[in-house]
């Protein structure tokens, strides 16, 4: 089901995900509406699923999480009991940003924040021992060239 939105709408997204925090009023004077307009439309985005929460960005190097890792899983079990119970284990693990299942030669991608290789390591026994898996390989990011949570809204 495609939801319909305007490029009021458009402009407002763009503007919530650069800040979130932007009040109303300044929202109000960038899409040219009133506040009470602007409120509305907001509300509107929300109830019907365009947005889907408001969060602050944290700078995972002051807290400590500046190691970020891609660690790609290859399973010998495809069934939906060991999928479910594998979903359940990863989505416990708070270091785990992100979780996708992928085509190709592996079988999951992970995106994991921990704090260095040792903390890396202690995620990856954690993992192990819940879980049998036949292959993990990490890639450990060197240098983050781009990362945003900002979708290119057309």
């Amino acid at each position: 089901m495609s939801i319909t939105y305007d490029d009021i709408d458009r402009r407002l997204m763009v503007e919530l995900q650069r800040d979130a925090g932007q009040s109303v009023d300044m929202l109000s004077e960038s899409a040219g509406l009133s506040r009470n307009a602007v409120w509305r439309r907001i509300k509107r985005l929300e109830d019907d699923g365009l947005i889907t929460g408001r969060v602050a960005t944290v700078d995972p190097v002051a807290v400590g999480l500046g190691l970020t890792v891609f660690v790609s899983i290859k399973t010998a079990r495809h069934d939906a009991k060991w999928a479910d119970r594998f979903a359940r284990a990863v989505r416990s693990f708070e270091e785990v940003l992100g979780l996708y299942r992928t085509a190709g030669d592996q079988d999951y991608l992970l995106r994991v924040r921990v704090a260095d290789v040792v903390a890396y390591d202690a995620f990856y026994q954690r993992l192990i021992e819940q879980v049998d898996l036949a292959d993990v390989s990490a890639s450990f990011v060197m240098e983050e060239v781009k990362e945003t949570t900002r979708l290119p809204i057309r």
